[in-house]
């Protein structure tokens, strides 16, 4: 790991060998869960897992289908009975909670857990159970502010115990096709990269959100709104904020565009590219009308990075809403931009990707060769969710743990910060002090006041 570390620094081409012995990702630490060190009553390489999740009724009733055959569902928590009643009748033996932090103190034989929260409450579930030593799923973004994706990894670390970001593209073959060809040089020294998505164009829940509803319906009574709201300041009941896609657009509960989908297709720029290793970069943004509460309709969000090794500086271009790059020449007539996608610009040619990291192709006829060797030996994938199972389990380290996660989370709230806090201006980060250098008053926006009762 340690060599494939230098070569990526210095921006030298690997083997398609060393490249399938690191599939678990570039630059990670190494997970011993507790019960490899031989704690008492952990789960065994042969044993299965017993997992509580929170946050039920949406994302969370996907991963619990997927993992249905590799563990136990011991317990499940969700603010919303009503929401959440189908994936209860579908685990009837698992313990119910409506309070995480309840289910986390009382039930001793949970062994990890996913969170499958809104975004606000990312950090505060994970937080808990992370401490607790518990093993931890969670969805993206990884957590709500950058604050808090600086402290989460700081936990696992401290933990010691088996992590993973629901960016699902990153454990895919197609994934590791995009690092296979940036880092053997098919493209040549990447310089400039864009990454796009339509969202939230085809959303209408977030075109609708733009200033607070001033209805004040009544809490349904199977809905704790209390819990709900968690760690965000307090506001009146609306349907308008919940399930789905709702909440998204909202400041205090989302992250926008960017946090949502930025959490997938700038997953292969961050890992191809080594971002990583700097410790410092630029960020500024532009975007249609802005609204108190709400991210806007459509941003532009511009990333500048000083080189790595022998890497050179990069240009990486956020676009949402509908707004993308200019088309490639070298697609053909009748080929159309994808909705959501990511173009790769080389010295000696262009990767253009769809969003997800799917599929990935040389659009440059300087990548035939290398189209020709990913064919004979392509590379190897392995299941998301499943990697994690395994991982608490057998100690093996996880591709996108929170120590690959945090600092990949923090790059793409900045974006955000830069939408808020200074729209037009460069904003320069000083990653080892976590501050934004040249605008003191953006620092504001790296965290949140938690509401009285709430800690991270």
């Amino acid at each position: 790991m340690k060599g494939l570390e230098k070569n990526v620094r210095k921006g030298r081409g690997i083997s398609r060998r060393r490249f399938l012995e690191s599939a678990a990702g570039a630059g990670l630490v190494a997970i011993v869960p507790r019960h490899v060190l031989g704690g008492v009553g952990r789960t065994g390489a042969n044993d299965r897992l017993n997992v509580a999740a929170v946050g039920i009724g949406g994302r969370g009733a996907d991963l619990l289908r997927e993992i249905r055959d590799a563990a136990n569902v011991v317990a499940l928590c969700d603010v919303d009975e009503k929401y959440a009643a189908k994936t209860f009748r579908r685990h009837r033996r698992a313990r119910r909670y409506r309070d995480f932090r309840t289910m986390l103190e009382r039930q001793k034989d949970i062994d990890a857990v996913i969170v499958a929260t809104p975004d606000h409450t990312h950090a505060v579930v994970t937080m808990m159970a992370l401490e607790m030593g518990k093993h931890v799923y969670c969805e993206k973004p990884l957590t709500h502010t950058v604050f808090e994706a600086r402290k989460i990894p700081e936990a696992a670390r401290e933990a010691k115990v088996a992590t993973q970001v629901g960016t699902q593209g990153h454990s895919s073959e197609d994934a590791r096709l995009i690092n296979q060809w940036i880092w053997e040089g098919a493209i040549g020294p990447v310089r400039e990269v864009h990454a796009w998505t339509d969202r939230p164009l085809k959303h209408d829940n977030w075109i609708e959100a733009t200033w607070r509803p001033k209805e004040k319906p009544r809490v349904p009574p199977k809905l704790d709104w209390d819990l709900w709201l968690g760690p965000a300041p307090r506001r009146p009941y609306h349907p308008s904020y919940l399930h789905g896609t709702r909440w998204r657009p909202w400041f205090d509960f989302g992250t926008g565009a960017l946090g949502d989908l930025g959490s997938h297709h700038l997953d292969p720029v961050y890992w191809a590219l080594g971002l990583g290793q700097c410790d410092s970069f630029s960020v500024e943004a532009t975007s249609s009308k802005v609204y108190p509460e709400t991210f806007p309709k459509a941003s532009i969000v511009r990333y500048r990075f000083p080189a790595r090794g022998d890497m050179p500086p990069v240009k990486i271009t956020w676009y949402d809403g509908g707004l993308m790059p200019e088309r490639p020449e070298e697609l053909k007539p009748d080929e159309q931009m994808p909705g959501n996608g990511v173009l790769f610009v080389g010295d000696k040619g262009k990767l253009l990707c769809d969003g997800w990291s799917r599929n990935p192709r040389l659009i440059s006829e300087s990548g035939v060769e290398a189209r020709k060797k990913a064919a004979e030996e392509p590379p190897s994938s392995c299941p998301h969710l499943q990697e994690w199972v395994e991982a608490c389990k057998t100690g093996r380290p996880t591709s996108a743990n929170f120590e690959y996660a945090g600092p990949l989370t923090e790059l793409i709230l900045l974006g955000n910060v830069a939408l808020r806090a200074a729209r037009g201006l460069r904003l320069e980060w000083d990653r080892p002090a976590m501050k934004v250098a040249n605008v003191p008053e953006a620092n504001e926006y790296l965290h949140m006041d938690y509401r009285r009762g709430w800690t991270l």
